[in-house]
């Protein structure tokens, strides 16, 4: 049976700017990336940091986004970024009050060492498999609302 959510006051949204957009994104270990696999939009779950104004991601090299990179490289013969999206939020399903952040960007694996290390000593994968990548999103548009009481 499904039990219906209590009358709630509409809720009013309020546009956040770009920076704030960003330190609401940082506030949080975790949001969701969308990109194309196949054709297709596929979305996961993952922890991220930011990192230099990026968006910061590790995965495995044959997996999920790290396959649509390689993919999406081998299509145009050569390696370039991939445009993504990255949304992360924090929704009080009772007040019905919080934020949401949608950055859609371009992804690109991270290659150079010494951010590698970095990256591996801030951000530590939640799943028992090893994370052998590290991917970057440069936040291109970045729209950030807030849920208020009336």
């Amino acid at each position: 049976m499904i039990e219906s959510t209590p009358a709630v006051e509409p809720r009013r949204v309020e546009r956040v700017s770009r920076d704030e957009a960003l330190a609401l994104l940082a506030s949080v270990p975790y949001g969701r990336v969308v990109f194309t696999l196949s054709a297709l939009p596929a979305i996961r779950p993952v922890n991220h940091v930011l990192d230099e104004g990026d968006i910061v991601i590790r995965t495995r090299r044959l997996t999920g986004i790290s396959a649509a990179l390689t993919t999406h490289a081998a299509a145009l013969d050569q390696a370039t970024d991939l445009v993504v999206a990255y949304e992360a939020d924090l929704i009080d399903p009772v007040e019905r009050t919080g934020w949401s952040v949608v950055v859609t960007g371009l992804a690109r694996p991270i290659d150079d060492p010494e951010r590698l290390a970095r990256i591996t000593d801030r951000l530590r994968p939640w799943v028992d498999s090893e994370m052998d990548t590290a991917i970057a999103i440069t936040p291109e548009l970045v729209d950030g609302i807030r849920l208020l009481p009336r």
